[in-house]
Parts: C-alpha cells; structure tokens; sequence
C-alpha cells in the first residue's frame, strides 16, 4: 500500500534466503479489522509505504541449510510478531507485549506477496489434513486463545459472557466452549452475526438492542451472574455494560481494541474489586492452542469465511468489506490452491 486507499502491485524477484529462514508460497492471506484501519489511514501505528497482510497460511518450497524442524512441502503459519529479546517483556517470555514490538504489515513487510521468506523460528506447522483456509484462521484464534488464558481461569464448567460477535469475539466464544466452559453468551446488534454464532453452537446468543443485558444474565445465570466477561469490541458502551453487569470480584478481560480513550467507572471497580485485564496478540502456547481446537473439530473456523477475493483484486476486498459491513465476517484473499 503506497498510501492510504492506494494499492500497487510489483513484480520482484523470488527472495533468496538465508541459511535460518524458508520460504513460503502463500496461499490464503485474512484480512482482519486492523487491516482496513490501515487502507483508511486510521491506524496509528502504521507508516506508509506498507506491504499489508499478516494472518495467513502457506506452503513451505525451500529451506535454508540450517532448518531443523521445518522441511519442504509443509502446510505453515506464521507468528507475525518482530521483537527484540532484550527488553524485560521478552526477556521473561511475554514477548507478545515486547517494549519494542513491530508487527508484519503493519510496522513491516506483511506477507501480502507470493513468496514470503521468514526465520523458522517464527513459522509453525500445521497438519496436513488442515485446509489453507483454517490455517489462515490460526493466528485470530490465536488471539482468542491468549485472550482466555489471561484470565488465568479453569473454565471447565465456568459461565462466561463475550460482549461483541465478531470475528473475534466469535471465536473467543467457540474456543471458551471447547475449553469447557458450562454455558456461554454472546451479545451483538447484528442478526447476520448473532445468526453466525448461534450456528457455531454457541449456547445464548442475545441481541442487545432488543433485550436487557442485566435481566437477560440473571435469567440464564442466576443471581451468581457470570464467572468471566470478555469485551470484544472497544467502544465505550460495551466497556461500561460488561463493568456495570460483572459480578464482585470477577475479572473482565478487554479483547476490544479502543480507537481512542474512554472513560470507566473507577468507582465501580474499586468498590466492587473487579479487575480491568489487558490482553495483546499471543505467544507460541496459543498458537498451538488454536490449531488443536482446529485440527480437532472444536472450533469451526471456516464457518466465519464469507468471502473469497484473488490477489489481484485485494482492492476490491476493501471496498466489498466497506459496503457490506453487517454481512461480512472474515475475507480471504485466495493466492493458489
């Protein structure tokens, strides 16, 4: 992306790689909601010129001579995250919140191109029998996996809330029941997405345009309320719903990324010791976490694909995403078969 709205196409030479690197023919790249604040303008964090794309899947066609565990013709991901294992972050193993992380497509090269090379240390594999299609979908479930360990919660038989049935917050919600949770909610405005979650087997699915959220959690959790909330959108609204319905001394994770500052009710969570937990990107235990529940069945990835678009027409995808904003779930851009 050269600027703004502005996508060109270059042709460039097949990287070389290095003896602790592979390459990788891409084959399904996700595009994901920070994508398209990039195409607007409206990412903070992002400089211009840009190659874009960072959840994607792939097929390993050359390894370096110092590969150990990778080899030609695996099915891969690939953790997008560039830190520097110096900081205090990295260096007690949460380099997901590195004091000085960039990000692939984002604070450099995306893997928007037909051969991505990158160090194995950072590439996963997935199991063959995995379609490139769910494998693009590993690193948002990776999120919803790190964002649920957070909690630092056993949530077998817990009952939890996701605020927000998006792409995210739907697969928080499926990766909560495939960890056992007894009983989840999910909440949203959306038929389109309230109708999506419902299908992935979610057990309360509550429009909250049309339904009280107080009354609707005592109704289907009892008076003990829920054991977790997870807000996963980042707008005021929600942040204020899951803070006024938590119940004393439950935590509250905040998935949501939030466009601009907001104010809580820091008298509520004092008074009622709540606990306003941050959540970032993942770690490699997450991205194992996601290709399990994949692998397993546990969670229906592929049912969040809506759309399907060519390289050649990643433009177009914007503008479809733009337009049919309430009827679009995940967009992939199809490289190869």
């Amino acid at each position: 992306m050269l600027r703004p709205g502005q996508i060109v196409f270059e042709d460039v030479a097949i990287p070389d790689i290095k003896g602790d690197e592979v390459l990788i023919k891409v084959i399904r790249i996700g595009i994901c909601g920070s994508d398209i604040h990039v195409y607007h303008g409206k990412h903070p964090y992002t400089p211009y010129p840009v190659i874009q794309g960072h959840e994607f899947s792939g097929k390993v066609v050359k390894v370096g001579k110092n590969i150990k565990k990778i080899k030609e013709g695996d099915k891969v991901v690939v953790q997008p995250q560039v830190v520097c294992g110096e900081c205090y972050p990295c260096k007690h193993g949460r380099y997901n919140v590195c004091d000085n992380l960039k990000v692939m497509g984002f604070q450099t090269e995306g893997c928007a191109k037909e051969y991505f090379k990158i160090e194995e240390a950072k590439v996963i594999k997935i199991p063959e029998g995995m379609s490139y299609d769910e494998g693009a979908l590993v690193e948002p479930l990776a999120v919803a996996c790190h964002a649920l360990r957070r909690s630092e919660m056993e949530l077998k038989d817990k009952k939890i809330i996701i605020l927000g049935a998006g792409t995210i917050g739907n697969l928080v919600a499926q990766a909560a029941k495939a960890k056992g949770a007894a009983k989840v909610m999910i909440t949203d405005i959306s038929k389109f997405r309230l109708n999506l979650v419902k299908e992935c087997g979610i057990d309360i699915v509550l429009d909250v345009s049309k339904y009280d959220l107080n009354e609707e959690i005592v109704k289907e959790f009892g008076a003990d309320r829920a054991d977790l909330i997870l807000e996963c959108i980042g707008f005021q609204a929600t942040i204020n719903n899951a803070i006024n319905n938590a119940r004393k001394g439950s935590d509250i994770i905040v998935v949501g990324v939030y466009p601009e500052e907001v104010g809580v009710n820091m008298g509520f969570i004092q008074d009622r010791e709540l606990r306003l937990i941050g959540t970032l990107m993942y770690r490699e235990e997450d991205y194992l976490d996601a290709i399990e529940l994949i692998a397993n069945k546990k969670v229906k990835a592929d049912k969040l694909i809506t759309d399907y678009f060519e390289f050649k027409d990643y433009d177009l995808a914007y503008k479809h995403i733009e337009e049919r904003k309430d009827k679009v779930m995940k967009v992939m851009i199809k490289l190869a078969e």
